[in-house]
């Protein structure tokens, strides 16, 4: 196969990794019932008027399965931490303490965690579909390196590797929706 080819596999390869890591990101902000600190990534506090992700403000952690505890960095700040959680709309209800904001996370009714596994077959099939992309845009530059000398054949092989690449990351993408949609499920 020509160093050409070869290097548009490759590039493939690189940008498929980046979109499994990319779904993966997107599968974990969904929240399965348990705590986890990564529910709270999203949250941008006002920090002195500049908007501030909360883990640049304070330590987030979950003492158990059920809680998640913000400690603030500055005692000032924790106003403007429960108004952004609040304001984030998480369905969750920081209670402030005046030292820590402690987070009791509900159990998810049945009706809840279907609509959360259908939000992660989402995130899968968006997933999916930026694969297919990378895949179609990877074949258009194996054809064009026709022009440049290649021969059909190795543009069929090009392509066919391209294809065992896609099918091997939308497995990849299933895994991972499967296992989020098991984790959404259980009680």
């Amino acid at each position: 196969m020509s160093e050409l080819i070869k290097k548009q596999v490759t590039d493939a390869k690189a940008l498929m990794d980046k979109a499994i890591d990319h779904a993966d990101n997107e599968l974990n902000k969904i929240r399965a019932g348990k705590a986890s600190p990564s529910l709270l990534d999203d949250v941008m506090v006002d920090y002195y008027g500049s908007p501030t992700p909360l883990s640049q403000v304070g330590s987030v952690n979950t003492p158990d399965a059920r809680t998640i505890v913000v400690q603030p960095w500055e005692k000032s700040l924790l106003g403007a931490i429960e108004k952004a959680i609040k304001e984030a709309n998480l369905g969750i209800n920081p209670q402030n303490d005046g030292i820590i904001i402690r987070i009791n996370v509900p159990p998810l009714t049945e009706e809840r965690r279907r609509e959360l596994v259908k939000k992660a077959k989402a995130e899968a099939e968006t997933g999916k579909i930026a694969i297919r992309n990378i895949r179609k845009d990877a074949n258009e530059k194996i054809k064009k390196l026709k022009s440049e000398g290649v021969s059909e054949d190795e543009i069929k092989v090009g392509e066919a590797d391209i294809q065992k690449l896609t099918d091997a990351y939308i497995i990849k993408v299933d895994q991972l929706s499967d296992a989020k949609e098991k984790d959404i499920m259980t009680v």
